[in-house]
């Protein structure tokens, strides 16, 4: 039987409430870490995620989500990365945030989207 997992979507203006709004609602013991590699891991199941993958997420309101986790929250999450990114990554991670401070690239709901769709194939609900 498929366990879904379901995001309010209203609860979520940044990427820090991202963090909050699916670890109460995912699983993963209320926590699964505070960043997208995390989330990825809480992903693949194990994590307070069933193992055998068998569940879905249903972010509603993610109009919402979408407009609040747009190019000026990547922006600012970009910002926050970057003085503590390896050396090598600075240069890519300094054209990532002028893409996003220009309104250009992917968005933080973007990169959500994303790994939902990589590590959960098909287990996306957007209402």
């Amino acid at each position: 039987m498929t366990v879904i997992y379901v995001l309010d979507g209203t609860r979520i203006t940044t990427l820090e409430d991202f963090w909050r709004v699916a670890g109460e609602s995912i699983g993963c013991g209320g926590y699964f870490g505070r960043n997208l590699d995390a989330f990825a891991d809480c992903l693949r199941g194990g994590f307070g995620t069933p193992d055998d993958g068998d569940f879905a997420i249903e972010w509603r309101d993610h109009e919402t989500s979408r407009r609040n986790l747009g190019h000026a929250e990547a922006a600012r999450q970009l910002e926050l990365w970057l003085p503590r990114c390896h050396p090598t990554n600075k240069a890519g991670m300094s054209t990532r945030l002028a893409q996003a401070r220009a309104g250009d690239g992917p968005t933080a709901f973007d990169w959500l989207v994303d790994i939902i769709e990589e590590e959960l194939p098909g287990g996306l609900r957007l209402r």
